[in-house]
């Protein structure tokens, strides 16, 4: 039996309720060239069930199976292996089909977990408190920015042009229409951010110096010596960590006086999945915590003394506060962050430094086995954890397009975010690269 939830008798009311004869007339203020009218779309003829789905085969096919390329694309975006536990514990009813959790005493167990996230977090970066999960890595940086205006009132940024490209464009969209500047420090010969740059252009209008560790070319900074001079100039840093698996070994951003860290989660348990959804992470000292943006999830104790969860900060409640808001964030990524939540909780603090240490062994040996090859170079002479830089004789999307054709995906050509790196590959390696598939990489370059 069909529904219909109004009657012609239910619309006419409304219609002389707000004084409109039809319903055409609701859509009168809309131009006749956007209006469909009596026009019909221009669909292909309906298909079967069976005729969809063979159709979606064939344009599935056209994509290159992940099991026979061998892929050293990182940028951002890392493939790690993911325990099975996780897609078993997160394919549960009661976690794939939680929405936030505004009444606390229904929903322990997201509040439980998210609260556990941001334990994890804080333990990783070193930092006194995380919020919950934000969309991704590079909102949060965005999030971060505006937050170190609320806290200073300045509005001029020193963000380093090693900072990946992609957040470095978000925080822009952030901040257009706002009288907030960024202002690009340039890279060294080196790799690493001229910090020289930065003490140069540092005023009383400076609100926050932005870093990436391990920068976009894979390059450790070391920061913690300009992290206390910023101090002295009420500057904040924030410190962006792209790839978190190398806080498995590197000292954590809280250590070294940073101030606001953000970051991507998704190397804890998420696929590549085409660029998302993504779970971003967000930690700041204590002092910061009425600022900080989308929620936080705190342990307390229930009338009857038992412990407890509920959400201690939440900006849902400053929508209507519109632009005084602290934030606009309407999601914590659950599902998302459950999973890394998982991820951490599996691995343990040695499982992931195991894990760097390895990912970081493979990066060396890839280093080594490109910097003996003929006519490539290795770019820049610096500490690197997964990712190197490499010069290629001819253009690298050339080079990168020939290795194709091998079934490998040799890396990330630069030039198309940096035009003087027209004839470099990023190159990333993790425990999923083989030191047989290294090799062949290494063979197959000396071809092309």
């Amino acid at each position: 039996m069909r529904f219909i939830p109004h009657t012609e008798q239910d619309i006419r009311e409304m219609l002389e309720t707000i004084g409109v004869q039809n319903v055409d007339q609701l859509f009168a203020g809309i131009p006749d060239n956007l209006q469909l009218g009596n026009k019909h779309l221009d669909l292909p003829p309906a298909l079967s069930e069976i005729e969809v789905i063979s159709a979606l085969r064939q344009i599935q096919m056209r994509n290159p199976d992940p099991e026979e390329t061998s892929s050293f694309l990182g940028a951002g975006a890392y493939r790690h292996y993911s325990p099975a536990v996780i897609a078993s514990l997160i394919q549960r009813g009661e976690f794939s089909t939680s929405y936030t959790p505004y009444q606390a005493e229904v929903s322990q167990g997201t509040l439980q977990a998210i609260f556990e996230f941001q334990t994890m977090i804080t333990m990783l970066t070193g930092m006194d408190v995380a919020n919950a999960s934000m969309y991704d890595g590079a909102s949060a940086l965005a999030e971060a920015v505006l937050m170190s205006n609320r806290i200073n009132k300045q509005k001029e940024y020193l963000i380093a042009s090693s900072v990946h490209p992609e957040y470095r464009q978000t925080t822009e969209t952030y901040l257009r229409g706002t009288d907030l500047r960024l202002i690009n420090v340039p890279y060294s010969s080196d790799g690493k951010t001229d910090f020289e740059f930065i003490r140069a252009n540092l005023n009383d209008r400076t609100s926050a110096v932005i870093l990436q560790s391990p920068n976009f070319f894979g390059i450790v900074e070391e920061y913690e010596q300009l992290g206390r001079e910023l101090k002295d100039q009420n500057t904040l840093l924030i410190v962006v960590i792209v790839e978190p698996l190398s806080l498995g070994i590197l000292k954590p951003p809280g250590e070294r006086e940073a101030d606001i860290v953000v970051g991507e989660a998704q190397s804890f348990g998420l696929p590549v999945s085409y660029g998302g959804p993504y779970a971003g992470f967000f930690a700041t000292r204590k002092k910061f915590v009425r600022q900080i943006p989308g929620r936080l999830a705190g342990e307390t104790i229930d009338r009857k003394g038992r412990r407890s969860f509920v959400l201690t900060l939440s900006t849902r409640e400053q929508f209507i506060r519109r632009e005084k808001a602290t934030s606009n964030i309407c999601t914590n990524q659950g599902l998302c962050m459950l999973a890394v939540t998982i991820y951490l909780a599996v691995m343990g603090k040695q499982g992931l430094r195991e894990l760097a240490l390895l990912n970081l062994r493979k990066a060396d040996y890839l280093k080594n086995k490109l910097s003996k090859m003929k006519g490539f170079s290795v770019r820049f002479n610096s500490d690197t954890f997964n990712e190197v830089v490499l010069r290629c004789p001819r253009p690298a999307t050339e080079v990168r397009d020939a290795l194709l054709e091998y079934n490998i995906l040799a890396g990330l050509p630069l030039g198309d975010y940096y035009q003087e790196l027209a004839d470099s590959l990023l190159i990333c390696t993790t425990e999923l690269n083989t030191v047989e598939a290294i090799d062949r990489l290494a063979e197959k370059l000396g071809t092309v």
